[in-house]
């Protein structure tokens, strides 16, 4: 179930499909008997549509910490986020802010087996090689990666509840967005951020 909280998310499941795919290196939080347990970890989406599926993997060691398999987890996406300094406003009074893009993934994630936990090891290689002109994919070391499998666990993760947020302006008067846009996309500002300006411009698109 896709809702939303503070601010309207409207990339649907194709939007946070391509969020996470953009923004691979998410936070996991889970909240253990021992009180809660945090790590960081690259993650691949499986599935897209309906619903958004996750695969990621974890040494042993973080997978027992986290109770992989049996404790409540999130996964927290970072997306494209910056500084919005009040002076690029047109309008007054306002003060300088952050403007983001977040998805939090709640559930409760499968732990896999060694098998499908090798395959999450060779897709996520791959995946990220694939846009190398000679990718290393892990074929070509198959007895090296077999002997490091087992000290890793691989988990999917369908979430039953994604809270997705997006703070990008949408609520000023055009003329100040004009004015965030054009401060994000000069070079010379120090607070100068392309891609956040990218992703102000396909929400403005999208409305």
């Amino acid at each position: 179930m896709l809702t939303h909280a503070e601010y309207a998310w409207t990339g649907g499941d194709a939007g946070l499909a391509r969020l996470v795919e953009d923004h691979p290196w998410v936070t996991m939080a889970s909240a253990t008997s021992a009180g809660l347990v945090v790590s960081h970890l690259p993650v691949l989406v499986e599935a897209a549509g309906p619903g958004v599926t996750v695969l990621g993997h974890l040494p042993v060691t973080d997978a027992d910490r986290h109770e992989l398999g049996t404790a409540e987890t999130v996964l927290i996406v970072q997306g494209p986020h910056g500084y919005i300094s009040a002076s690029w406003y047109a309008g007054s009074p306002y003060v300088s802010t952050w403007n983001f893009v977040v998805a939090h993934l709640h559930g409760r994630p499968v732990r896999l087996g060694p098998d499908d936990t090798f395959e999450v090891l060779r897709r996520t290689q791959d995946h990220f090689e694939s846009a190398r002109p000679e990718p290393y994919l892990l074929e070509r070391v198959p007895a090296y990666a077999r002997r490091l499998a087992p000290h890793v666990v691989g988990f999917r993760l369908v979430p039953d509840r994604v809270e997705a947020k997006v703070k990008l302006s949408q609520d000023k008067p055009a003329v100040d967005v004009d004015g965030v846009l054009r401060g994000l996309e000069d070079p010379a500002d120090v607070h100068a951020d392309p891609a956040l300006a990218a992703a102000m411009r396909l929400v403005r698109e999208n409305r």
